[in-house]
């Protein structure tokens, strides 16, 4: 009986440590996650996608999605502010109130839910750097452990000051900005690689102004191809860097654009020899159909390229169940994850998508789109030509969309997000928004 006794704490301390051990290895065993989100970059940017201006000319972008997956229909909101609403909550910015770039800063943390912050409480290292403005509070407040973004709500290139971990740091001399995220970035990936970490790479490239990078050669002075350059030439040191480190296969890399290609870089860029229907900051296909790649080396499928439906509220869903977290309860999410799809399984890919900006609004499944207003699209020729369909000239195809489509828009309900959505959408009409906040 005795020795019964003197047993039973040594048991119970085994199987302490035998529980510990599991929760370890089950942590060491989850991938780590890196964001990487351009500015201002639509598909018109990217080689693989078929740029006429850029074939050739990202190596680094084209070898992720050679080695892992393309997907042809991601879709952002079409201004920045927005777009990381979404990202960040995983919901519709009629839910939040961040509509537009004015609104963008109405969602609190003490409100919403925060992907870094759900994976920070699922035990992941949570950073990110560069871009920030716009949103509300701070990334720390968000759940980001670490971080670094620029003190001003200008562009952000060579400056002399950048704020880290909420503290100003002030330089003697100018610096580079993207070049200070990537150190921080590599500073972050090197002390945190003994555990599973979800890091937001947020440049601000391409985001205007187009000024010259380290690369630029004298005399330049049209920089726009520059900047594309060095873009692709940080996604290829991130990939570097976890190769050194040993983590590419244990890390999901996911690259996209927050909204299409800006007018300085759309005016003079083809896809396949055709131009994308709109561009950044409009309610067309060049607003908001952004590149996104996928690379999990040694369990993605390679060359895989896919057509379906994404839209930035599924990066909160797909995030969470790659890390083996749980989404916050009590939550309206938009989320859908396309998790599956990632590991090559097939999954359950989207029928439709949602694309919101101010006052105006569409649904758009493979075929045609339907806006606020009613105005039905044929799709079946985008990104390059959206062709309204008459209400008395459908065709039994265009009016079964339509009944599909407007059943999804009376479930969403955009009207009824809240009083503020309705504040910030002021001053859009027909489409077209009035000046807006830099985005």
């Amino acid at each position: 009986m005795h020795s019964l006794k003197f047993l039973l704490p040594i048991c119970a301390l085994l199987f302490s440590l035998v529980s510990t051990s599991a929760s370890f290895a089950a942590a060491a065993e989850r991938p780590n996650i890196v964001f990487i989100l351009a500015d201002d970059f639509g598909l018109d940017g990217v080689g693989c996608y078929g740029s006429d201006r850029f074939k050739g000319k990202t190596p680094n972008l084209d070898k992720l999605a050679e080695t892992g997956t393309r997907f042809t229909q991601a879709y952002s909101p079409p201004l920045c502010g927005p777009s990381r609403c979404t990202i960040m909550t995983g919901r519709y910015v009629f839910r939040s109130g961040g509509v537009t770039n004015q609104a963008a800063g109405r969602p609190s943390f003490r409100d919403e839910p925060s992907v870094a912050r759900t994976l920070k409480q699922a035990g992941y290292a949570t950073g990110m750097a560069g871009k920030w403005r716009q949103m509300a509070d701070t990334p720390g407040d968000w759940g980001f452990d670490e971080w670094l973004t620029d003190p001003t709500a200008g562009g952000w290139f060579w400056q002399t000051s950048y704020t880290k971990n909420g503290r100003l740091v002030e330089t003697k001399q100018e610096v580079y900005a993207p070049d200070v995220c990537m150190d921080f970035t590599r500073d972050f990936l090197q002390r945190h690689r003994a555990q599973p970490f979800y890091f937001y790479f947020s440049t601000h490239l391409i985001h205007g102004p187009i000024l010259r990078t380290p690369d630029s050669r004298p005399g330049t002075t049209d920089y726009y191809d520059d900047n594309v350059a060095y873009l692709d030439k940080q996604v290829g040191q991130i990939v570097a860097e976890l190769d050194r480190l040993g983590l590419r296969e244990k890390t999901l890399i996911v690259f996209t654009g927050d909204n299409g290609t800006a007018r300085f870089g759309s005016d003079r860029s083809l896809l396949n020899g055709r131009r994308i229907n709109g561009q950044k900051g409009s309610m067309l296909e060049g607003g908001s159909r952004v590149p996104l790649i996928a690379n999990w080396k040694g369990t993605m499928p390679a060359g895989k390229v896919l057509n379906d439906l994404v839209d930035f509220s599924d990066f909160f869903a797909t995030f969470v169940e790659i890390a083996g977290a749980r989404m916050p309860a009590g939550v309206t999410f938009d989320s859908r994850t396309f998790a599956p799809r990632l590991r090559g399984e097939p999954g359950k890919p989207r029928d439709w998508i949602f694309v919101q900006l101010g006052a105006n609004w569409y649904v758009r499944e493979q075929g045609f789109k339907l806006t606020q207003n009613g105005e039905l699209f044929d799709m079946s020729d985008a990104p390059f030509v959206e062709k309204p369909v008459p209400a008395g000239a459908a065709t039994g195809a265009a009016q079964a969309a339509r009944q599909r489509l407007q059943a999804v828009l009376d479930q969403l309900a955009p009207n009824a997000g809240p009083a503020g959505a309705a504040d910030g959408a002021k001053g859009t009409k027909g489409g077209k928004a009035k000046k807006k906040k830099k985005g």
